[in-house]
């Protein structure tokens, strides 16, 4: 299983914070969003490719490509900017 985290906006528009998903070792996060994508709705909007997505694996950025293991922990948030 992974831990799937959503932050800021993305939370309030998918309507959680985390959730658990089975991975099979050969996973990649993109493999993640098409998944979550496919559930259409607030996911497919709220994670559409034309959106800016930031990602962690295990609180480190990432890419879309990286892959992923059992237990990883994966955070989806959008980009923030200072002020």
């Amino acid at each position: 299983m992974i831990r799937v985290l959503y932050f800021a906006s993305l939370r309030e528009r998918v309507g959680t914070g985390a959730e658990e998903l089975p991975v099979d070792h050969s996973q990649s996060v993109a493999d993640v969003l098409a998944r979550l994508r496919a559930r259409g709705g607030a996911w497919a909007e709220a994670l559409a490719p034309e959106r800016k997505v930031l990602i962690a694996i295990n609180q480190a950025m990432a890419q879309p490509n990286a892959g992923i293991e059992d237990g990883d922990e994966i955070a989806f948030f959008p980009p923030v900017t200072g002020g």
